[in-house]
């Protein structure tokens, strides 16, 4: 009968190889899977899930079975580590340029009611140096809110439970930091150019999957 993760942690604390890979074995796709989910970034991913199993050896001794088992632990580490790292890579200005792409296909792939003003899209996304500045002058809250909220699909709920703060103080980043994006979208773009982003912002609000 193969070993219970809690047995296996307990090799691990006793200097055990052989456990740690079978914990890898078992897990390491589970913490991929949340450290690609918190930082969109495939070779970030993989070089989080060995920093993982190694804090796991180091810190094996801090775990607890009557707080809850040991996958939960494990995926507990991957979550916390990627969240530490988005925050270093987002202060590195690592998602900037592509967190803009994707705002561009966001607006390219609105429907377009707008007559012969669909064709002027293009030259709203061409205004994207002054959305560049204005988007990495948002507070560290702020980016990573609105990127999680417009290209994970996320509720203010489950941001909050990513970023560790109540829904009360994630609305408040997203309602500031969008405020700032529109602001500045407005002051750089012709009046008959705007329709893009206001209908972006209204399927955002009005989205039956987020929190209003």
């Amino acid at each position: 009968m193969p070993d219970s993760d809690e047995q296996l942690m307990a090799g691990v604390c006793d200097g055990d190889n052989d456990a740690l890979g079978v914990l890898f074995r078992r897990y390491a796709r589970s913490v991929r899977g949340v450290a690609y989910k918190v930082l969109r970034d495939t070779s970030e991913a993989d070089d989080m899930v060995q920093d993982v199993f190694l804090l796991v050896r180091r810190l094996c001794k801090t775990f607890d079975t009557s707080k809850g088992p040991a996958r939960f632990w494990i995926l507990q580490i991957a979550h916390h580590r990627a969240i530490c790292r988005r925050r270093y890579l987002t202060s590195r200005h690592f998602y900037s340029h592509r967190d803009l792409d994707e705002v561009e296909d966001k607006l390219r792939d609105l429907p377009a009611p707008y007559g012969r003003h669909s064709d002027s899209i293009q030259a709203t996304i061409e205004q994207r140096e002054a959305l560049q500045i204005a988007f990495r002058e948002l507070s560290e809250n702020q980016r990573d809110t609105i990127t999680l909220f417009f290209f994970e699909g996320d509720s203010f709920e489950d941001i909050a439970a990513k970023l560790g703060q109540a829904p009360g103080n994630v609305k408040h980043h997203y309602y500031r930091g969008l405020e700032k994006l529109r602001r500045q979208f407005f002051l750089s773009t012709p009046k008959h150019q705007l329709a893009p982003m206001r209908a972006l912002e209204i399927s955002a609000s009005h989205s039956p999957t987020k929190a209003p």
